[in-house]
């Protein structure tokens, strides 16, 4: 089997990157299937505290493998659970994902980059639906998720144009968080994931929980859920070390218990 993604451990951070570049990174079912074993070995590694995602200087990933779905029919994509079945592990993934997005990031690769938690952008990097060209819909949440990170205006512009976003653009938005020069991008993005692995992975994991719930139901349930995790997060060891380590001006040693 091809190795379509490539896997490296730094420390506490997991590095994936995607690896067809001949293609410009489209997702084909063996890339996703790769990623998701990826993801399970990663979530069941305890020394690992946050994972960056990222494809080459031209193409984080320009969408979906075209040329492998082209002739599908209803069936085939129904009972083939297309999407579903291989694209939604980052979905389940419990540690912080940070997407490093250079180059393009189109159809399937803006979708993917969503699903992340933190989206860094090189100063060249380009987003976009572009779906309906193909006389088709995006399926992996460029309908859903991008209205929640652009709002409903901005969303539609891009789905129903078809036309792309820069990262000046994309940042305004409220897409991107940062942007860099597209030679730092990996460095910068590397830098900010070992930061965020250095604090208590229970933490990381209950603030991700946390903030993803302010996108799934109302407001109050929403603090309901963030109170009584923070009323949980005083069982941890990593609490009472972090609030020891404050108050005598020391670095906090945590342990993830």
């Amino acid at each position: 089997m091809n190795d379509e993604i490539l896997l490296e451990l730094h420390d506490k951070v997991a590095l994936i990157r995607l690896n067809r570049p001949q293609v410009l990174n489209a997702l084909n079912d063996a890339l996703m299937d790769q990623l998701g074993a990826a993801l399970d070995k990663i979530e069941a590694d305890e020394t690992i505290g946050c994972v960056v995602i990222t494809g080459s200087e031209k193409a984080f990933a320009a969408g979906a493998d075209i040329s492998a779905m082209a002739t599908y029919s209803y069936m085939d994509a129904y009972k083939g659970d297309f999407i579903t079945r291989n694209w939604e592990r980052l979905k389940t993934f419990r540690k912080p994902v940070i997407a490093a997005v250079s180059g393009v990031a189109l159809g399937g690769g803006c979708e993917l980059a969503m699903m992340c938690d933190i989206v860094f952008a090189a100063d060249n990097a380009r987003f976009g639906q572009p779906e309906v060209k193909l006389g088709t819909i995006p399926g992996a949440g460029g309908t859903q998720r991008l209205p929640r990170a652009v709002g409903k205006t901005k969303a539609m512009d891009l789905c129903l144009t078809g036309r792309l976003m820069s990262a000046d653009e994309a940042e305004r938005a409220g897409l991107v968080a940062r942007i860099y020069p597209a030679d730092q991008l990996l460095d910068e993005a590397m830098a900010a994931a070992r930061q965020v692995a250095s604090y208590s992975l229970p933490v990381l994991m209950m603030l991700k929980e946390s903030v993803n719930r302010a996108f799934e139901g109302p407001l109050n349930e929403g603090l309901l859920f963030e109170r009584r995790t923070l009323h949980a997060s005083f069982a941890l060891a990593d609490q009472k070390e972090g609030m020891a380590a404050f108050v005598e001006k020391r670095k906090p040693n945590f342990t993830n218990r």
